[in-house]
C-alpha cells in the first residue's frame, strides 16, 4: 500500500511558527470518517458501541471528538477514568477493564456507574468488600489458553497471557455474581494485538458466542453485551493490507446469525475496544533533521528521540517515514535515523533508504496516533512533546503543550531545598 501524510510541507512549516518541533499531530477528518466507518460496519447490531482504548491516545480532545462520534471509553486506571469524567463519559459509556486492580480504582469506577470488567474470579469478593455490595451489571474477562490461530498460521499465545480466567474459572465467576445478585452480565476476551487480517474479530466472536450459548444452558445468567475488546490493527509496513472493517463487521455478523439467533440470544449487544484502528493513522510524529554522521554507518540525528515514540526501539516496530518535499525524490540513500538518548535503539529506522537528507528537512513519521504519545517517558531528562489537532477546516490548535523542565521537577516540589528547580 501507499503511505502518504495528511497534510502538506506547507501546512508544517505554519505550524512550526507557533509550536516548534517535535510534536504529534492529528488528522481529525480521517477521525471522524474512520469512527463512521466503525459504527456503520456494525450497524446491524442495534445495541453495538465502540469503547475507545483511552491508553492509546490519552487526550481529552480526541476522546471529545470520539464521543461525538457515539464511542464509549475503555479505561484501564484511575487516570483514565479521571479523563472520561473531565469530558462527560459517564455511566455505561465507560467500560473499566484493569489487573491487579487497586481497589481504590474499582469504587471510582463504581462511582462513574462505569461497567465493571473482572479480570479474576478471586476479584468478586474484593469488589463486594471494597462496595459493600455487587452492581446489577458486571462482566468476566475469559481467556481461552492454548495457541490461537487462524487461516494465516499462529497469532498469539493466550496461555501466556495475564489477562483473564480459564473456562472452569469463568464457570464458577457467573454462577457465583448470579447467586449474589448480579442481574445482567458481559463477557470480555483479549486475545491477540495488531492482527492485520478480516478474519481475527470474526474467529474471536465465534469462540465467544459458543461459550455465551454454554454458558446461557448452564448457568442462566442473563447476558447483555459481548465485548470483542481490541486487536485489530493497521498496516505499519508497505507491504501489508489494511483491515476492511466492513468485511470484519459482516464476519461478525454471519457468526452472530448462526450462533447467538438460534439459541435465543438475538438481543446481545456488541462492543468493541479498538484504540489502535480507531486513531493510529490519523497521527504523525512531526521531526526535523538537525545532525547527520558519517561513521561506519550514515545517521541523521532528528529532535525527537524515543521519549517521542518507543515503538522502534522498544519492539524494533516499523513506522514509515515521509521527507516531506522531496516525496517524488529518489529513495537512494541509506540511514540511521537517530534521536539524542544515550541508548544504542534509540532510532526511527535503521538502514532505511530515503531521499537525500538535508539540516533542516521535516520528517513525518506515519502511524503514531495511538500508542505513540502514549507511550513516551523521561529517559535522560528528555521532555515530552506538544500535540497539535488539525481541524476539518484546515486550521489547527494545540491540545497537550510541551513538557517543560519545570514539569520534569514537578515530582520534587515537595522538597525546599530543591526549591531552586522550579526557577
Amino acid at each position: 500500500m501507499e503511505k502518504k501524510p495528511f497534510t502538506t510541507k506547507e501546512k508544517l512549516e505554519e505550524i512550526i511558527e507557533r509550536f516548534p518541533t517535535p510534536f504529534h499531530i492529528y488528522d481529525e477528518t480521517g477521525i471522524r470518517k474512520n469512527a463512521m466507518n466503525v459504527k456503520e460496519a456494525f450497524s446491524w447490531n442495534p445495541g453495538f458501541k465502540e469503547y475507545f482504548a483511552v491508553k492509546a491516545t490519552p487526550n481529552p480532545f480526541l476522546m471529545k471528538i470520539l464521543k461525538e462520534c457515539g464511542c464509549g471509553m475503555d479505561c484501564s486506571s484511575m487516570t483514565e477514568l479521571m479523563l472520561s469524567d473531565a469530558v462527560d463519559i459517564h455511566g455505561e459509556n465507560i467500560m473499566f477493564s484493569s489487573n491487579d486492580t487497586p481497589v481504590e480504582e474499582f469504587a471510582y469506577a463504581n462511582e462513574l456507574g462505569a461497567i465493571i470488567n473482572l479480570d479474576d474470579i478471586t476479584h468478586i469478593d474484593v469488589l463486594e468488600k471494597t462496595l459493600g455490595y455487587l452492581p446489577e451489571t458486571i462482566s468476566c474477562r475469559y481467556n481461552p489458553g492454548g495457541v490461537y490461530t487462524i487461516s494465516n498460521g499462529i497469532m498469539d499465545n493466550p496461555g501466556d497471557a495475564k489477562y483473564g480466567m480459564t473456562k472452569p474459572q469463568i464457570m464458577e465467576a457467573y454462577k457465583r455474581l448470579k447467586a449474589k445478585g448480579v442481574k445482567n452480565f458481559g463477557i470480555h476476551s483479549f486475545l491477540v494485538s495488531n492482527t492485520v487480517t478480516n478474519d481475527y474479530y470474526p474467529m474471536l466472536a465465534r469462540t465467544l458466542f459458543e461459550l455465551v450459548v454454554e454458558l446461557k444452558e448452564t448457568t442462566g445468567c442473563n447476558f447483555t453485551f459481548i465485548n470483542l475488546s481490541g486487536g485489530v490493527g493497521i498496516p505499519y509496513k508497505l507491504e501489508e493490507t489494511p483491515n476492511d472493517i466492513f468485511a470484519i463487521g459482516e464476519g461478525v455478523r454471519k457468526a452472530y446469525e448462526e450462533i447467538l439467533i438460534p439459541a435465543g440470544l438475538g438481543d446481545i449487544a456488541i462492543y468493541t475496544e479498538m484504540g489502535r484502528f480507531m486513531l493510529g493513522p490519523y497521527g504523525a510524529l512531526v521531526t526535523t533533521a538537525i545532525h547527520e554522521k558519517h561513521i561506519y554507518k550514515d545517521y541523521v540525528g532528528v529532535d525527537a528521540c524515543a521519549a517521542n515514540l518507543m515503538r522502534p526501539a522498544m519492539y524494533g516496530s516499523y513506522h514509515h517515514i515521509t521527507v516531506m518535499g522531496k516525496e517524488e525524490a529518489l529513495c537512494d540513500h541509506k540511514y540511521d535515523i537517530s534521536g539524542s538518548l544515550c541508548e544504542n535503539n534509540d532510532k526511527f529506522a535503521v538502514d532505511r533508504m530515503l531521499p537525500k537528507i538535508d539540516k533542516g528537512d521535516l520528517l513525518y513519521i506515519h502511524d503514531t496516533g495511538a500508542h505513540g504519545f502514549s507511550m513516551g517517558y523521561n529517559y535522560n531528562g528528555r521532555l515530552r512533546s506538544a500535540e497539535i489537532l488539525l481541524r476539518e477546516d484546515g486550521s489547527f490548535e494545540m491540545i497537550r503543550r510541551a513538557e517543560t523542565p519545570r514539569d520534569y521537577f514537578a515530582t520534587f516540589d515537595c522538597f525546599p531545598e530543591l526549591k531552586k528547580l522550579e526557577e
